[in-house]
């Protein structure tokens, strides 16, 4: 077993809703919806594209996937979860737009806010007691061949390449997609999201999400608002 801590929005938040209908599923209910041919690409392209971020569901990586550590249980890992919530107070990017990252797609920050640089590391940090080492199967899966000398060290750290300085917001729409598909892709996006790009986006609460199983989707666990003491 797995867990997570990831920004997503609210249930029942617009742009969470927007975002399970377009992956195909939604991870706080579990609803699955069904992907339908659109804009010239297949049903068939679509379910396939999407699939990575459809396992994980519609967030973005702030401490990123771990099992726990021998000395902690689930309880220890909720209270502490439950205490940072509550005496952590919620920021806002002020521009979020549609970017690519490499060969997939996501709503990002329009530029590096520090703000929200500093959030990120204090989740990294906080969360780190609770993090049982990498296995050398782990470590072999993020390549580390293929890694900068800096995202190495971060891995054998912090068990994750893209901390503090490598650290990039992004909350994820799509898998790698092929270059032909790309344009079609964008403008389709561009299309379903438009209500939620262009403007500010809070970052109002934290999920912390739980894998069952190996390769199984992750669920949000529990969601809980920032600053709420």
């Amino acid at each position: 077993m797995r867990y997570a801590i990831y920004f997503c929005p609210h249930p029942g938040a617009p742009l969470n809703e927007a975002a399970a209908r377009w992956l195909g599923r939604d991870a706080f209910s579990e609803a699955v919806y069904p992907l339908s041919a659109e804009n010239g690409l297949s049903s068939e392209d679509l379910f396939a594209l999407t699939a990575d971020p459809r396992r994980y569901g519609f967030h973005a990586t702030l401490k990123a996937p771990f099992r726990l550590a021998s000395d902690f249980g689930e309880s220890d890992l909720l209270s502490a979860f439950a205490d940072f919530c509550a005496t952590t107070g919620p920021i806002e990017i002020p521009r979020v737009t549609l970017g690519q990252i490499g060969a997939f797609f996501a709503i990002v920050p329009d530029k590096v806010y520090p703000q929200l640089q500093n959030f990120a590391a204090s989740v990294v940090e906080g969360f780190e007691r609770f993090r049982a080492p990498l296995t050398e199967a782990d470590i072999a899966r993020r390549k580390p061949e293929r890694l900068s000398p800096a995202q190495r060290d971060n891995l054998g750290r912090w068990g994750y390449p893209y901390v503090f300085d490598e650290f990039r917001f992004h909350l994820t729409l799509t898998g790698q997609v092929p270059g032909e598909k790309q344009a079609a892709f964008l403008e389709l996006l561009q299309s379903r999201f438009a209500a939620f790009v262009d403007r500010p986006l809070a970052i109002a609460g934290l999920g912390l999400f739980r894998e069952e199983e190996p390769g199984g989707p992750f669920i949000v666990h529990t969601w809980r608002p920032l600053g709420a003491a």
